[in-house]
């Protein structure tokens, strides 16, 4: 895929495959409703927060969890949406057809990245306009707390997705989803997604920064919180730059290895091994 024109070729067509299934998932009852029900969920919490207050001062407790709610749905949105329709999506021979496609491995990465930050973007959309209504202290009113909030969705997608796609081509069924969405959340609680990371011990304030969610977070609370604020902070600061940097160090490490793991998912399939998968799939149903 080294040519200008084919790679332009793969990238229309993985958008254009984006956008396809991102329409069929908005029009899907079951998926719509997932979509609706954690917006709803994390609304309904800030709304009984909305007269809670930090412990010791008089700042809204809910302005210090939604930055939290926004990185953790950015987080999740790709590092638990791409394993789970990867693995399903080999079991019942869509990612076969992929394959079978010139190219079609990049376009289907491409895709996914498509198809994920447009629902994910839809269920912050959810979180963050209620937020609006019922939350002081936030700095919404700002250009540039968006503008702060644009950049961390959108480098958040390109981090998570790659490597949840990576993730997802080294599952082997469905049935081991559980255990990355059972790892997602022991990182969450380690990793100061909610909280500032100083009141962990410091050998995990390493783990944490070693991780995604962390800045994911904390460029949450950099785009909403007032600037006094990051006194709790690791040197007492946004660490925007470091935040740019171990974000693009794990999108890089995403788009290395996604493809190379799909690819190598992909030369295994066959139409025999789909086949055998539908049948054992029956063979538990019934």
């Amino acid at each position: 895929m080294s040519s200008p024109s084919v790679r332009s070729t793969v990238v229309r067509a993985g958008v254009r495959r984006g956008l396809l299934e991102t329409k069929h998932s908005l029009t899907n009852a079951g998926e719509l409703a997932w979509y609706l029900l954690m917006p709803a969920i994390f609304a309904a919490v800030l709304v009984f927060m909305r007269d809670s207050t930090v412990p010791g001062t008089d700042f809204a407790l809910g302005a210090m969890v939604l930055p939290g709610l926004i990185g953790m749905s950015i987080a999740m949105g790709g590092l638990l949406g791409a394993p789970s329709i990867i693995a399903a999506e080999r079991e019942d021979g869509t990612l076969l057809r992929a394959k079978a496609t010139p190219h079609g491995m990049p376009a289907y990465l491409i895709a996914k990245i498509v198809t994920l930050t447009l629902t994910t973007l839809i269920t912050l959309l959810l979180l963050v306009f209620p937020a609006l209504l019922v939350i002081e202290h936030l700095r919404f009113g700002e250009a540039r707390s968006w503008a702060i909030l644009a950049a961390i969705f959108a480098l958040g997608m390109l981090t998570t997705v790659p490597i949840g796609a990576a993730i997802g081509a080294m599952l082997k069924s469905t049935a081991q989803f559980g255990w990355i969405w059972l790892s997602s959340m022991f990182f969450v609680g380690v990793s100061g997604i909610f909280y500032p990371l100083t009141a962990l011990p410091l050998w995990l304030q390493w783990v944490g920064q070693a991780l995604p969610f962390y800045w994911l977070g904390l460029g949450s609370r950099a785009a909403l919180l007032p600037a006094e604020m990051a006194v709790v902070e690791i040197g007492e600061s946004w660490r925007t730059v470091e935040m740019l940097g171990v974000l693009g160090v794990w999108a890089v490490l995403g788009f290395v290895l996604a493809p190379v793991l799909l690819r190598r998912m992909a030369r295994r399939e066959s139409g025999s091994s789909v086949a055998a998968r539908r049948e054992e799939f029956l063979t538990r149903s019934y």
